[in-house]
């Protein structure tokens, strides 16, 4: 089932009628997907469990983020779960992905909340998923006892019963409360007035400190550039494949190209990272002694 475009009412009928798999079905379908990536058992297993994907979207509606967007997180959520679930720990699919497919909502919603971040440790997800319900049934209850609580004692029982620390509740309430405001809005009314945007501090590098990393970058390609030709052709090239590649190649798969053994290109590379360091240090001695 595609994830990628909106959910229709035909596409929702499709979800609900979908297969209900037994225990199994379904681990059969699992281990062919870890085993052997079988891409017909993964279609069967997110087609059935999409319905579970659709239905934890719909408790996060109250946030405001579209009920389309939210069963689209859902999906990923669960895509992440095919991907990671193991049939041998005995758990059903449906169990596992109920955490993956809560944790990717969840994510989405607190990223599109607020433009500015609402935070994402877990004692501030706990807050924002929790605080106003909690809230809500501690002031109910202070009513009940005829009590009237300020803002200050609220929110200490509040990291009582959430179990977080009392700043953390403070700063989420305040974050909770408040609206987002533009940038370009004018600070005053005055003709000659400037946006908020303007007083927002430039973090970019500067031109100073630009030029400097762009020296310091170049020295030291220089310097690795001079260790690396103090190597032989074969330790270099075995310094490359294991350590420049953006997918190191392994121990083995150098041997059986070179027709080494593992252990020899295990020491082949250690000898090679020991010269390059004898170069580097005589280098930086004579970089100190010109100093």
């Amino acid at each position: 089932m595609a994830l990628d475009g909106t959910i229709d009412g035909r596409m929702m009928r499709r979800v609900m009628k979908a297969e209900l798999l037994d225990a199994e079905t379904e681990l059969k379908l699992a281990y062919a997907w870890r085993d052997h990536r079988d891409e017909a058992a993964l279609h069967r297993l997110i087609t059935a469990y999409m319905r579970l994907a659709v239905s934890m979207a719909g408790k996060f509606r109250r946030y405001g983020a579209p009920m389309n967007d939210l069963i689209q997180e859902a999906g990923l959520g669960l895509m992440k779960t095919a991907d990671k679930f193991d049939p041998d720990r005995g758990v059903r699919f449906s169990t596992y992905a109920v955490w993956w497919i809560k944790a990717s909502i969840q994510d989405y919603v607190m990223r599109n909340w607020s433009m500015v971040r609402t935070g994402s440790t877990s004692s501030q997800k706990s807050l924002f998923f929790n605080m106003r319900r909690v809230q809500a049934k501690l002031e109910r209850e202070a009513l009940a006892r005829g009590e009237n609580l300020d803002r200050s004692q609220l929110n200490q029982m509040i990291a009582m019963e959430i179990g977080v620390p009392l700043a953390d509740v403070e700063m989420m309430d305040g974050r909770l409360a408040g609206s987002d405001f533009s940038l370009n809005a004018m600070q005053t009314s005055d003709e000659d007035g400037r946006e908020w945007m303007d007083t927002l501090e430039d973090e970019a590098p500067q031109g100073a400190e630009v030029v400097e990393e762009r020296h310091d970058r170049a020295q030291l390609r220089g310097w690795l550039a001079s260790a690396m030709n103090a190597l032989s052709e074969r330790e270099r090239f075995i310094v490359v494949e294991r350590k420049l590649r953006d997918e190191p190649r392994t121990l083995e798969s150098l041997g059986a190209e070179l027709g080494l053994s593992k252990e020899r290109v295990r020491q082949l590379e250690a000898a090679a990272f020991m010269k390059m360091r004898k170069t580097l240090e005589t280098t930086s001695q004579e970089v100190h002694a010109f100093l």
